[in-house]
C-alpha cells in the first residue's frame, strides 16, 4: 500500500481504473531482496487458503494462472480460493469456491471451520468489512514510499474498527519498503500524556 493507504492497483496500468485511477503499477520499482525475503517468509512460507472479494478474484484470475513458475503463482493456483461474490457460476480458475450472501456472516462461518487460515489480498471493500467485524487476527502491511492521494483503500471504516495492535514482525528494505506484521492486542487505549 501507499503511504497515504492506497491498494488500488500496485501491479499494473491496465489493473484497475475503476473511479479514474490513474497512477496503476506504482508499486512497481520497490521490490528488492529484503522484500521478497520478507514474502517469502511471511507469504510463501505459511499453510492457507485465499480469501478474495470478486474483484480482486478477476485479476489474479487473468494473471495468477498464466505465470505458474512464480512461487506465489504456483502457490495461488494449487491452493481454495473463496470468492465473495454475486455471480458463483463465472469462476473459472480451479479450486475457487463461492461465497454468497453476507459477506460478514459467509466469511465468519468460513474462519470457524476446519482449514488452514484466510489470506485476503486487496479486496478493498471486504476487507474493511471484516475488520470491523473482528474476523481479521493478523495484519501485513507492505508500505512503499509513495503518496498517492486517490484511490481505493483498505484501511477505512467506522469506530467498529478501531482496535489495538501488537507489531510481531517488521523489515525496512533498501527502497524504503516498510513491511510490518501486526495482531490484534485489544481495545485502543486512551489517556493524556500525564500517564
Amino acid at each position: 500500500m501507499s503511504v497515504d493507504g492506497v491498494v488500488q492497483a500496485p501491479g499494473g496500468p491496465d489493473e484497475d481504473r475503476s473511479g479514474g485511477f490513474a497512477y496503476g503499477g506504482w508499486a512497481a520499482g520497490y521490490s528488492d531482496q529484503t522484500t521478497d525475503a520478507f514474502i517469502a517468509e511471511h507469504i510463501e512460507g505459511a499453510e492457507y487458503d485465499l480469501l478474495l472479494g470478486r474483484r480482486t478474484y478477476d485479476i489474479f484470475a487473468d494473471y495468477w494462472p498464466r505465470h505458474l513458475v512464480n512461487p506465489i503463482g504456483e502457490r495461488f493456483d494449487r491452493i481454495t480460493k473463496y470468492v465473495v461474490t454475486s455471480r458463483p457460476d463465472t469462476l473459472g480458475w480451479r479450486r475457487s469456491q463461492p461465497l454468497v450472501g453476507n459477506p460478514v456472516r459467509t466469511a465468519a462461518a468460513l474462519r470457524n471451520s476446519e482449514g488452514p487460515d484466510l489470506l485476503i489480498q486487496g479486496s478493498s471493500q471486504l476487507y474493511p468489512a471484516l475488520f470491523g467485524a473482528g474476523l481479521i487476527d493478523r495484519l501485513f502491511l507492505t508500505v512503499m514510499p509513495i503518496i498517492l492521494g486517490a484511490g481505493k483503500r483498505v484501511l477505512t471504516g467506522d469506530a467498529a474498527s478501531a482496535t489495538g495492535l501488537r507489531l510481531v514482525d517488521h523489515r525496512v528494505s533498501d527502497t524504503g519498503v516498510v513491511m510490518s506484521v501486526y495482531d490484534r492486542s485489544g481495545p485502543v487505549r486512551t489517556g493524556d500524556f500525564t500517564n
